[in-house]
């Protein structure tokens, strides 16, 4: 029998014949994935010492102190020795990754860079009223509805519009009584009894009619104050209406609110004051400015938004209330530890990050993550600058360091800065400044534990001023600093969010 002989003739057999062959060459990728020993049976053969514990790998955060069979799948329990996971005796824990498979999946490294980030956040919003331009209109005197003016809710009128003729009897006996005192020449008779007309609750228009034409007017015309939109409008012809009753409530145009959703996350980013730009779909095209007049104290439970108010003009009466717009909150760029946002593994409790080390080894890390503007994440902890992670292809590098069991660098076991010929080692750390001057900075920071400082207030040489400019007491920073003979020195420092 030939080797032909045993290929299928048929389409369908030459398929499934590939589709062996293929999950084969997986099967071998996968094994090359990381250079490790079979397991060991005994202490003995293994050559490494005693093992610190045994585990399941498809288990690994469980240990266990004997050799066996795993309690949670078919199979014998794998030995964690000191120098497992590729690297040799005492160095720090990581996995190994042979260098062929490094290209064949494609695994890309970045260094971790100061540079800086925008500050803009995005939100959507409605327009709404200006709630502090809002003009109530009512009867100054009881009285009767001769005439209305053919108004409705909802309709835009100016400054001065009137709404209705009110007939007040009352008017008519005191104007024809002011009339009389002043025919007796009397002045102070007439400046009393003029006086009396005001306090009946008579405008200084209608007072003056009086004067001139010699006779009663008690017929008043009931007009807006102000120009705008009439929300309510209670006042209808023949009725019969009372002093102080709420004849018509005006709403001015002149500015509206737009009423921003923001999330709670990112909302301590925005102050009021700050400029916003915002853009309608009725106006495509068109940027319309403003600035936050307030960010209101409670948070929607649904959504988890806080409401924030920006007070836009509304140069000829444009934006209409109800309207929809997405709106941009300005801020100038701040420096920032940045890594791209591909580079994150977010596991749900905790955000990840896979640091590139020396010689093909790969160690998992913890890190506090701030601001996303396009694809870059701000680190506020568990990096340091110049630092190297893995950009693409983290994935499958953090499946094979849960396997191996390798435990995640914390927070605070960041390494600091290598020192180079050019630059000396800095250490960083964030703090809030307590006072500033020209040749020293005071600052109560975070603990150091690169060099086993706890957090403390304490004061830092500056030996250039310009590493503080724009910066003052009370801003919360991060900075920088080395250890010469003339004591600890800030390098760099830069203003942080979040204050």
């Amino acid at each position: 029998m030939k080797a032909t002989d045993l290929i299928p003739r048929t389409p369908a057999g030459r398929a499934a014949v590939l589709a062996i062959l293929a999950s084969g060459a997986i099967g071998f990728g996968v094994a090359r994935l990381t250079e490790t020993a079979p397991p060991a049976t005994s202490s003995a053969d293994s050559g490494k010492g005693k093992p610190l514990y045994w585990y399941d790998p498809m288990v690994p955060t469980q240990h266990f102190d004997q050799p066996g069979k795993s309690p949670f799948m078919d199979m014998q329990l794998i030995p964690k020795y000191a120098d497992a996971g590729g690297g040799a005796a005492g160095s720090a824990p990581g996995v190994n990754i042979d260098p062929a498979a490094t290209q064949t999946l494609g695994l890309r490294t970045i260094a971790v860079r100061r540079g800086e980030l925008a500050s803009g956040v995005t939100a959507t919003g409605t327009i709404d009223f200006n709630q502090r331009d809002v003009a109530i209109v009512q009867a100054r005197a009881g009285g009767f509805v001769q005439r209305v003016y053919a108004r409705a809710p909802g309709d835009v009128i100016g400054a001065g519009a009137p709404l209705a003729d009110i007939l007040v009897p009352e008017w008519a006996g005191a104007q024809a009584e002011y009339l009389a005192v002043r025919r007796t020449g009397n002045a102070a008779l007439a400046q009393a009894s003029r006086q009396r007309l005001t306090l009946l609750g008579m405008p200084a228009g209608t007072i003056a009619a009086v004067e001139r034409g010699g006779r009663p007017h008690n017929v008043v015309t009931v007009s807006t104050p102000t120009g705008g939109a009439i929300k309510t409008l209670g006042v209808r012809s023949g009725m019969t209406v009372t002093a102080g009753q709420t004849l018509a409530e005006v709403n001015g145009l002149g500015t509206v609110w737009l009423n921003a959703a923001v999330p709670e996350a990112i909302a301590g980013q925005l102050k009021p004051g700050q400029s916003a730009q915002a853009t309608l779909a009725a106006y495509a095209g068109e940027t319309f400015s403003g600035r936050v007049s307030a960010i209101l104290p409670d948070v929607q439970p649904d959504s988890r938004t806080l409401t924030v108010r920006i007070e836009l003009p509304n140069r000829g009466g444009r934006l209409k209330p109800g309207m929809f717009a997405t709106v941009s909150f300005g801020g100038s760029p701040q420096t920032a530890l940045l890594v791209p946002t591909e580079a994150l593994i977010r596991t749900g409790k905790r955000t990840l990050v896979m640091l590139a080390l020396d010689k093909g080894r790969y160690r998992p890390a913890e890190v506090q993550t701030g601001r996303e503007a396009g694809d870059d994440t701000e680190i506020l902890a568990g990096l340091n600058e110049g630092e190297k992670i893995v950009a693409s292809g983290q994935f499958l590098i953090d499946s094979e360091a849960s396997l191996s069991g390798v435990e995640a660098r914390p927070i605070g076991n960041a390494a600091p800065v290598v020192a180079t010929k050019a630059t000396a080692a800095l250490y960083e750390t964030v703090g809030r400044i307590e006072r500033l001057t020209a040749t020293s900075v005071t600052l109560s920071h975070q603990p150091v534990p690169a060099i086993g400082w706890p957090a403390m207030t304490m004061t830092f040489a500056l030996p250039d001023a310009g590493v503080a400019r724009g910066l003052k007491t009370g801003d919360r920073v991060r900075f920088g600093f080395d250890q010469p003979p003339a004591g600890p020195t800030v390098r760099r420092m830069a203003k942080v969010s979040g204050q």
